[in-house]
């Protein structure tokens, strides 16, 4: 059903509408979980988290089921629809608690500094203000709590990288729902103020040719915690 305006009336707009490429990620993603060992990303990218966690752009709720128990709420902010349907479906399954909401990364319908932790999940490469949506994750994480990120960027020699810009100057982001090839996903971090934490670089699938998608990273970073005064 439509989402509608509060007092309106007025059907609002989805932030993301790519209705194919939706569904076409739907059917890859659940595939990549035994064939390209995407399930045991998710189980280390997400042990050991507790508290309350936001999950920005949360696709069809593949991360829900390897929440681990000492997760109290997860909220999952997904802005495309038909994920997000996909992703309410998951989260009926699932024994955490998963509040499934939409949003834009770039403005997250969230109180400031009421998450123990963030996760993005391949989402840094299709935001549309990589900066601005960083600044997101900073406000409603509180000082001290956790990132946990597993994104694909940059990667490769000279002649990969220039096939990750050539590809991104032409059709891939309008083919892939908004994704970019060649973000670097640990430099924007930095960028953004927060601390690194350990981390380390990936390639999916692990066995095989390279691909302009295969260069990612799987680490922690920290929002600095409030200077004393």
């Amino acid at each position: 059903m439509p989402l509608r305006s509060a007092g309106t009336g007025k059907v609002s707009r989805d932030p993301v509408h790519h209705p194919l490429f939706a569904r076409y990620y739907a059917r890859v993603s659940v595939a990549a979980e035994t064939r390209m060992g995407m399930a045991g990303v998710r189980e280390r990218l997400l042990a050991g988290l507790s508290g309350r966690v936001i999950e920005i752009g949360a696709g069809n709720g593949l991360n829900f089921s390897h929440y681990p128990g000492a997760v109290s709420e997860v909220v999952a902010i997904e802005p495309e629809r038909r994920l997000r349907q996909l992703a309410v479906e998951a989260a009926l399954r699932c024994e955490v608690p998963v509040d499934v909401v939409p949003g834009a990364a770039e403005a997250l319908p969230v109180k400031s500094e009421a998450f123990d932790a963030v996760v993005i999940s391949l989402v840094l490469c299709s935001v549309r203000d990589v900066p601005r949506a960083l600044g997101e994750v900073r406000r409603v994480l509180r000082p001290g709590g956790v990132v946990r990120f597993f994104e694909h960027g940059r990667g490769g020699g000279p002649a990969m990288r220039f096939t990750q810009r050539a590809l991104d100057r032409t059709l891939w982001p309008p083919l892939s729902g908004g994704c970019h090839l060649g973000r670097d996903p640990v430099g924007a971090l930095r960028d953004a103020g927060f601390e690194l934490g350990p981390y380390r670089r990936v390639s999916m699938p692990e066995k095989g040719p390279a691909l302009p998608t295969s260069f990612c990273v799987l680490g922690t970073a920290w929002r600095p915690p409030l200077e004393e005064r």
